[in-house]
């Protein structure tokens, strides 16, 4: 992502979660700023609660030298609730002709590789070619929320051509829109499904409905394989009340999987081993109603391959969990799945 933006001509467009103070949070300051100054237009959106971690000097930084830089949804009096619509979109496009998106946001937990707990494991993706626009124009749907103003022309949207052979497009989904596309998307692809679903989901809090669609694809012979974070996790709640929701998963022969040696913040959906979903979007409520969300999803058996490949590494750095095994788990984790229950709707 540094190399690409370092190599930009024309436009930066940077939208982001999460982006802390810290050596990486200083090395996209600093690039930025040094892309602005040199008559690169620099436009950055980040998210008021994701953004909390960033020290005003690397906003002044940036603002300072000509980049654009809005924060989504900050807190005002007279709208608290507002606050509870976050920009979890995690886009980053470069001249209109490279775009990249995934799990990561920027901060130091993603800078090295999952070898030990201060080091996320997490999936990022580089895409070129026409479904490029389609991303700039997620991003460009939050930046006229928020600036009320329009961004066009070829420095953004230039003519794209083919740059491989695989079957892509990026869709986005917001609350304010009215509409529940990423729930949507993920259920249609679950009930597609005819021979296995792998998902690795960072967040994983099913609902009835997403666990009765498991449950008729099990029945219906497909193999499903979940992948979620272990004892290192970020959000103890989730990780309780998303337990308290395996029982029918497991004792249907729903495969569960937890990640040992690091936080799983990866977010992606393999079915079939032909179609694949990647991007900013978790398994769970908040990201299908209440979160902005932009995925990129691939239509091909080489890429899906990729991922599978990468997916069965994962397990073999997990544990997986029986549903003999869940069916005796602690009376502290059935009481703290208990009192989390009520949170389910906004997880």
């Amino acid at each position: 992502m540094l190399s690409a933006v370092r190599a930009a001509e024309r436009t930066i467009c940077l939208e982001t979660y999460i982006y802390w103070s810290g050596d990486i949070g200083r090395q996209f300051a600093d690039v930025l700023a040094q892309k602005a100054k040199a008559g690169v237009k620099v436009h950055v959106i980040i998210d008021w609660i994701g953004s909390r971690r960033i020290d005003s000097s690397l906003l002044n930084l940036m603002e300072n030298a000509g980049v654009e830089v809005e924060r989504y949804n900050p807190l005002v009096w007279y709208a608290p609730t507002r606050l509870n619509h976050r920009d979890h979109r995690k886009l980053l496009i470069v001249d209109g002709k490279v775009g990249f998106t995934g799990g990561a946001g920027l901060a130091d937990i993603w800078k090295g590789n999952a070898a030990n707990p201060g080091e996320w494991r997490d999936s990022m993706f580089k895409l070129e070619g026409p479904a490029v626009a389609q991303m700039q124009a997620a991003f460009m749907d939050n930046w006229t929320k928020t600036t009320a103003r329009v961004l066009d022309g070829d420095d953004y949207f230039p003519e794209l051509r083919p740059a491989g052979k695989q079957f892509a497009q990026v869709f986005k989904s917001s609350p304010r829109d009215g509409t529940e596309d990423v729930r949507l998307m993920n259920l249609l692809s679950i009930a597609a499904a005819r021979k296995n679903i792998r998902l690795s989901a960072a967040y994983y809090v099913p609902d009835t409905l997403t666990t009765q669609e498991f449950l008729e694809a099990v029945a219906r012979g497909v193999k499903v394989e979940i992948i979620v974070p272990g004892a290192e996790t970020d959000s103890a709640i989730v990780k309780h009340a998303s337990r308290g929701k395996w029982g029918p998963l497991l004792k249907a022969g729903v495969k569960i999987y937890e990640y040992e040696p690091t936080m799983y913040h990866t977010k992606v959906m393999i079915i079939d081993d032909v179609w694949v979903s990647v991007g900013s979007a978790n398994f769970g409520n908040r990201s299908f109603r209440l979160n902005d969300e932009a995925n990129l999803n691939v239509f091909s058996r080489e890429f899906a391959g990729e991922q599978i490949r990468i997916f069965e590494d994962d397990k073999t750095k997990c544990t997986e969990v029986t549903y003999q095994t869940w069916k005796h788990r602690s009376l502290w984790k059935r009481f703290m799945e208990v009192i989390t229950a009520p949170f389910r709707a906004q997880l």
